[in-house]
């Protein structure tokens, strides 16, 4: 299918001649002596081009442009003048004119400018699609009252360059909402830098976050950009924030309230405009009390807070969560989709799941690779994601009396026990840890 152009002028000639010779180039031609029979014919066939003429009776080019790039913003438009001025080129372009040619006209630079026009508007759709698809890879899954609510936050808060706070419990998707607020944001065609404080050894975190100079410790061989530098303009996302130390907070704090750095090692003041967005999954509130947080930087980052709701609180998207894992996972292994009965659905909703979403993505793609037939039962889901309630047939006692060898009944009841005693304690690890006198990454070791 040829590109469509349509030529808006009031000279005759122009148009005949024009149409004949971008015709034999094999484009699809469209003619209008006026404005507004040129705007008929955009809003009736929409043409990939349009040609417009800037001195016409009525409806000039300028007005024409004018309503064309308000109702119809993707479709290309390159002004012919007779008259090119300065002042005119720039009234065009801010209008939003791809470019402008003047009488009389050369139909090399005609070929080469509509080519080039209608490369750049492929471009823009490929973006746009592309962009699309991003956003709906790091959309919120689920539609129950919280994830809704969600929702809605991200979207009111997105588009602004406000600091975020996002807290919630390990793999409740921090990240994935801090990715979903700079594809909403005006900085989407900036960077998105992340970074997990959590993950990067003390000594090398400014070295990280700020970059350093060659030759300023063993190994730098070379200058290296920090996180802050590559994120400019753009969005620095800083996951785990609680895990800091006060030494490294301090300095996180100067360059929040200034904006300006010093790479390690070096003197020039680099100056950065970057929109900020902290995680946690701490009580932050609770580590300033401990006096492992500031306070001054938990309110310098904490201007909108939003929290991630835990899976338990949001079951109801439970199901569309295993159906979209479960099409993710056919699509990455080039394999038939397989589906779920809805009793094995009941039975993963029953589970308090302590590792969220994160932990229900990776029992779906587990069951879907290890299943072998097309449909995953109640009965291939591994023995821990099921329920140990005193309601069933046999009481909770003779649970683990059916069981042959002690060690397995010990894992058995470790796992029960420490289900239930996360349940009672809202899946609040800490306080479940505090609660049956064991460390915290004792527990979470347990969990894993």
């Amino acid at each position: 299918m040829f590109p469509s152009i349509l030529i808006v002028d009031d000279e005759p000639s122009i148009l005949q001649s024009l149409s004949g010779l971008l015709a034999d180039e094999g484009f699809e031609i469209e003619t209008a002596t006026n404005g507004y029979e040129g705007l008929k014919i955009v809003e009736e066939r929409s043409p990939d081009l349009v040609l417009l003429d800037i001195w016409m009776p009525g409806i000039d080019g300028i007005e024409t442009l004018k309503e064309i790039k308000k109702n119809y913003p993707t479709i290309p438009v390159i002004i012919i003048t007779g008259h090119g001025t300065i002042e005119t080129a720039v009234k065009a372009t801010k209008l939003g004119a791809y470019d402008l040619i003047e009488k009389p006209l050369s139909i090399d630079n005609i070929i080469v400018t509509i080519n080039n026009a209608l490369n750049f508007r492929r471009l823009e759709e490929e973006n746009r699609y592309l962009r699309k698809k991003t956003i709906e890879k790091h959309s919120i899954t689920g539609n129950s009252p919280p994830t809704v609510a969600l929702k809605k936050q991200i979207e009111l808060v997105a588009p602004t360059d406000t600091w975020i706070l996002i807290t919630g419990e390990n793999g409740t998707g921090k990240e994935l909402v801090a990715r979903t607020m700079h594809q909403l944001s005006s900085r989407v065609d900036q960077p998105l830098i992340a970074v997990n404080c959590a993950a990067i050894p003390e000594k090398l975190i400014e070295s990280e976050l700020f970059g350093h100079e060659k030759n300023t410790f063993p190994g730098a061989t070379s200058k290296k950009k920090g996180k802050f530098e590559l994120a400019n303009n753009g969005t620095i996302f800083l996951d785990e924030i609680g895990d800091m130390s006060l030494k490294t907070q301090a300095k996180i704090l100067r360059v929040l309230q200034e904006q300006q750095f010093q790479r390690v090692g070096g003197d020039r003041i680099l100056t950065v405009n970057v929109r900020i967005i902290a995680a946690s999954n701490k009580d932050l509130e609770q580590e300033i009390e401990k006096g492992t947080f500031r306070e001054d930087l938990y309110y310098r980052l904490n201007v909108i807070p939003v929290e991630v709701p835990p899976l338990r609180e949001r079951s109801e998207d439970i199901p569309l969560l295993i159906e979209t894992f479960l099409d993710e996972c056919a699509k990455q292994n080039r394999s038939t989709k397989k589906t779920m009965t809805a009793e094995a659905i009941e039975v993963i909703r029953a589970y308090s799941w302590p590792g969220n979403v994160r932990e229900l993505k990776n029992l779906v793609e587990r069951m879907a690779i290890m299943v072998e037939g097309d449909i995953i039962e109640a009965s291939d889901i591994p023995n821990a994601y099921k329920p140990v309630t005193m309601e069933k047939t046999r009481s909770f006692e003779e649970q683990f009396f059916l069981i042959d060898y002690l060690k397995d009944a010990k894992r058995a009841f470790e796992k029960a026990f420490i289900q239930r005693k996360l349940l009672q304690n809202k899946n609040n690890i800490s306080k479940t840890a505090k609660a049956i006198g064991v460390k915290q990454a004792y527990l979470n070791k347990k969990i894993k």
